[in-house]
This record gives structure tokens, sequence and C-alpha cells, in this order.
């Protein structure tokens, strides 16, 4: 229960889009940016699920959603920089701002608070150095989602700071429960000009090892993230770009089973959870990821994954991997059957209880 991707198939009906470009000799490179048929359909996306109108000369298609968050960090990183993120957040974002040269700013998620954002201390963290600020809604590791109010918050501080751009990481925006709102940073027109938006096929299409995803960005930095692509991948594969326009106009009947699935799982996961001593388990509300405190253990997050592994045959991620304020909790998965998720746990408690892990 340790990886962070979907236990599903890609959809047939995606997979056929692709070996038919191929069978059609579409083997060609596209645009930097991506084919425009595809540029239009994810405009066409986020006008039905966001109610915004994007350009299309804005969309940037990349093979994965970490390629968006390459570009940005080393646009608006270097020397001298301060981004800040959320901490535990996705570990990819304290790598690249430090290796940009810029200095990693934490915000500390924690679930004494349900692991919402400390706006005081997000405030208090920008100063002048501070170039970007990248958001996590619903997230990973902790599956959390944005309430409105809060988002309102949120928008009222960024506005404040005309002159730091935000990367908001939606990669897992349809993938939420218990009728979770998602709340896009797209639809505040007052920070159009500062927002780059980070999401992809990858979560909700089960397209992880395809590798494409796509960037909404401001209209003066879309042609540098192009040349960047340019620079250096040349182009998105062409039939995983087919295969990514299908997947957004075909059938959502796949996308809509999966999400359910994956609800029966997450319900199941948080109630087990609960019952072992020593854990404590929020009610994450969206992507597939449960974030348990161990605190009460006494264990170490690196102690508890190891015990997890060698001792009961089970794989989950040690809170730390996800920073620093990741320590005193796990990162489990429930992108695997029923099944093994209520075998799993049910050996989990009973490797508690045998040696009384819990203090």
């Amino acid at each position: 229960m340790g990886i962070g991707q979907p236990d599903f198939k890609t959809p047939e009906h995606i997979v056929d889009a692709a070996v038919a470009s191929l069978k059609n000799g579409e083997h060609g490179y596209t645009q930097g940016k991506g084919m425009l048929k595809l540029r239009e359909a994810v405009a066409e996306d986020i006008f039905n699920r966001r109610k915004v109108i994007i350009d299309p000369e804005n969309i940037v298609i990349v093979p994965g959603g970490k390629v968006t968050m390459w570009h940005a960090i080393l646009m608006f990183g270097g020397k001298g920089k301060e981004i800040i993120y959320p901490n535990p957040g996705f570990p990819i974002y304290e790598s690249v701002i430090n290796y940009s040269g810029a200095k990693p700013i934490p915000i500390k998620l924690d679930i004494s608070n349900n692991f919402k954002i400390n706006f005081d201390q997000l405030e208090s963290s920008i100063n002048k150095n501070t170039s970007l600020i990248i958001i996590n809604f619903p997230s990973n590791p902790i599956g959390g989602v944005i309430s409105k109010m809060d988002m309102k918050i949120l928008v009222s501080i960024l506005e404040k700071y005309p002159n730091i751009k935000i990367l908001s990481d939606e990669i897992y925006s349809r993938i939420l429960y218990d009728n979770a709102e998602f709340i896009s940073l797209l639809e505040y027109p007052q920070l159009k000009d500062r927002v780059i938006i980070l999401d992809g096929w990858s979560k909700t299409y089960a397209m992880t090892g395809w590798r494409i995803g796509y960037g909404v960005w401001p209209k003066e930095y879309a042609h540098i993230a192009e040349q960047l692509n340019i620079n250096s991948f040349s182009c998105t594969n062409t039939s995983t770009q087919f295969a990514a326009i299908e997947a957004l106009q075909g059938p959502q009947v796949s996308v809509e089973l999966m999400i359910s699935e994956f609800d029966k799982r997450r319900k199941i996961m948080i109630k087990q959870l609960n019952e072992i001593k020593g854990f404590e388990c929020s009610n994450s509300k969206g992507a597939f990821y449960l974030f348990p405190s161990i605190k009460k253990t006494g264990l170490k997050s690196n102690e508890m994954e190891n015990i997890l592994l060698n001792e009961i045959g089970i794989a989950a991620v040690s809170g730390n991997s996800f920073g620093n304020f990741g320590e005193g909790y796990i990162r489990f998965s429930y992108a695997n059957s029923e099944e093994n998720i209520r075998l799993a746990l049910q050996k989990i408690k009973e490797y508690s209880e045998k040696i009384g892990w819990y203090a």
C-alpha cells in the first residue's frame, strides 16, 4: 500500500486511440507545446469543470506533471530566491527548489488542525525574496482538500503580493469524496497573470506510465515553457497525445467507477486505522492516500516503515519522506484491492497488540 498510482488499467478506448494513431502513421514531432487539438481539448475540459475560459496558446503539454513543476521552479527559483511549499508534501518540490539554488521555505501541515494551511505562518514566511508559492489540493501525501472559505482567505493573502508567482498542483482535482468540492485558483481572475496550473492524466485515467500532463501558464511565460520543452525533449510523445484527447473527450464511466471504488477502500482504511492503538487517521477527502499520525506508538516514521515491510510484509512510506514535518506519520495508498487492504490492516492491528508498541 505504498505506491502512488492507481491499481486500475488505462481504459481500453484510450489505449485504442493511441494504437490507432500509430497505425495511421502519426509518428512525427508535434509543436513543442503540444498538438493544438489536444490543447483545445484541455481548454474545453477546464471550462467544463472550472468554468474558466483559457486560451489554448497558454497551455503547454508535457511528459508528466513533474515537468510543469520543474519548469516553474527553475524559472522563478535560483540563488537569493525563496520558494514556499507545503510540508509534508510531494518530495520533488523541495528537491527541485534546492537544485535551483533557491531556499525552500516549508509551511507546516499538521493533524492537530486537520492539515489546514496555517495562514499566519504562510504570511509571516513571505518576504522580499519570495518568488514562488506552491499550493497542492487535493494533496499528496495527505489527501487533504481546501474549503471555499479557506480558499478565499488564501486568495486574499496572495492578492497582497502581486510580484509572487503561484504554482497550483491540481493533479488530483477529479479524485474527491464525501461531496467535497474542487476549487481551482484559475477561478480567481485577480490572480490569472500569476498562477501556473499543474494537471494531467496520470491519476485520473490510470496513465502514470504514459507520461503526459499539462501546465496552464500566464501568457508571458507560456512561450518560455514551450522553449524549455523544445530545448530538452522536443515534444511529448505523439501517440500519447492522441490518447489524452480521447481520455478527455471519450466516456468518463471508468473514472467514476475508479473513484467510487477508491471511496469504499478509503472508508474501510480510515475506520480500521483508527482502531489500531497508537494510530490517528483524519478523514481525508481527496487523492488516494491516508496519512495517519503514529506519534502515540512511540516509533519514528522510518522505524514504522521498516516494521511494516520487514516484519508484517506491508509496503508503506515513511512520513519524513515527504519532508521533516512528516516525522511521526506514515503514508498508505488505497490503490490496492479491498481484500488486501482489510488483510493488511488486520495484520497491523494484531502485530501492535502482540508487541504493545503504543504509549
